[in-house]
């Protein structure tokens, strides 16, 4: 088939959802009818409709990845064996080089990638916005973007990055529907506290997701409680008014009992990363059951691939709940059904989309599994063969807002992609 034909209408036979042979019917990028196998009206295999043996696949909600930092896909490997801080300064020294195009390129290489381990929407924060927008939606993924607010100390910052938040947002009033714009402040060590309350009350005037780095390392919060008066980053933000449901906060790793209860009673949405984590060695302990008992939204994502190495979510699946286990040396922590609620549904439940779910009404973004392989010949269940013992390369097309991106493995234009990344590699100092 021609990549570049978009087919309004899809029809996949055969495919197993939720362990029942069923047939899934999609029209304008929207899942329209979930029937057992074999009982949809003939219509639905008329002139203009693409029919789709589906037989030995499973269909699976496209994987949301909750914090990226797509732009960073070029720089695996260049802050190796450090920790967080000496990372960060490497980070921040090469991002000093970087322009619109090397972002473009990057994400572009993240996007297939994503592509590639079954991810169909990602919450970004990072530089260059409209270039990382243009680059995700010609490769047909759906991006969540934040403007970054970060001062790091620079009182001439403040204001021009207040007048640059507002300019993208009125920017951003004319994207599709399915590029969503959203407020980010990186850290409360990087961003002051005024321009930290100007984000929240922009925010919430425009009805806005905010998008922040919070508690995530040790250091962070001893520096807090230092500078604000015994406060932990989750209590500051509380004193600010910061945190609510409208709030996406990446790592929250270093919690106490207090700020538990506060992010649940706020209702929050706590991104665990726990590659990112592991490697810079900012912590394991995630206290995944205690917020989720306090009504916390808890969520996965990968991180950057500065820190995690790659963007893939089966990978983030697998190592969170093996930690997980191991740390509370409790063997149930963490199921397997919650985990692919991380990264579908309760993503779904941050973002306000209809996404993360095989069911009528939801975005036909789907994700095709070959389960004609040993991997799935156990009696295990389907998710518990897709996390532990399955890897990405079983996910053999991937369809988004009811397109195909990625049919038999192949994504198209894959190699142009990997071309203009490496020539743009070359023109950055690293």
């Amino acid at each position: 088939m021609d990549y570049n034909v978009y087919m309004k209408n899809i029809l996949l036979k055969n495919i197993r959802v939720d362990s029942r042979d069923s047939d899934i019917f999609i029209s304008d990028g929207m899942i329209v009818n979930v029937a057992p196998g074999g009982t949809l009206p003939q219509e639905h295999e008329a002139s203009g409709v693409e029919v789709v043996d589906c037989g030995g696949k499973t269909a699976v909600p496209g994987f949301v990845n909750m914090h990226t930092h797509a732009g960073m896909s070029l720089m695996r490997g260049v802050g190796e064996d450090v920790e967080f801080q000496q990372w960060l300064s490497r980070i921040w020294d090469i991002e000093s080089g970087i322009d619109e195009e090397y972002v473009y390129c990057a994400t572009k290489v993240a996007a297939l990638e994503m592509i590639k381990t079954g991810t169909t929407t990602f919450n970004d924060q990072y530089w260059f916005l409209p270039q990382a927008r243009k680059a995700a939606v010609e490769m047909g993924i759906n991006p969540v973007l934040s403007y970054v607010l970060c001062d790091r100390g620079d009182k001439t910052q403040v204001e021009f990055q207040k007048q640059e938040c507002m300019r993208m947002y009125s920017e951003s009033l004319s994207w599709p529907e399915k590029s969503q714009f959203t407020v980010g402040v990186h850290a409360i060590y990087s961003v002051c506290e005024p321009l930290i309350i100007w984000a929240a009350e922009f925010a919430r005037k425009h009805s806005l997701k905010l998008h922040i780095h919070l508690s995530e390392t040790r250091k962070e919060v001893e520096d807090c409680k230092k500078a604000h008066g015994g406060l932990t980053p989750v209590q500051y933000l509380d004193s600010l008014g910061f945190l609510g449901p409208d709030v996406i906060a990446a790592h929250c790793l270093w919690l106490s009992d207090e700020d538990v209860e506060i992010l649940g009673q706020r209702r929050v949405n706590c991104v665990h990363n726990i590659n990112s984590n592991l490697k810079l060695t900012s912590g394991y302990r995630f206290r995944y059951n205690e917020l989720r008992d306090a009504g916390a939204n808890v969520c996965l994502g990968t991180d950057g691939c500065a820190s995690s190495n790659n963007l893939d979510m089966l990978e983030t699946m697998k190592t969170s709940a093996m930690v997980q286990k191991a740390w509370r040396e409790d063997p149930c922590a963490m199921p397997v059904d919650e985990l692919v609620a991380m990264a579908t549904l309760n993503p779904a439940k941050a973002l306000g989309q209809r996404i993360g779910r095989i069911g009528s009404g939801f975005r036909a973004d789907i994700l095709i599994v070959d389960t004609d392989n040993y991997h799935f010949l156990s009696p295990g269940s389907f998710n518990a063969n897709l996390i532990y013992s399955a890897h990405s390369d079983c996910i053999d097309s991937v369809i988004c807002n009811g397109r195909f991106v990625m049919r038999n493995r192949v994504v198209p234009n894959e190699e142009e992609v990997i071309r203009m990344a490496k020539e743009k590699i070359n023109t950055i100092k690293y």
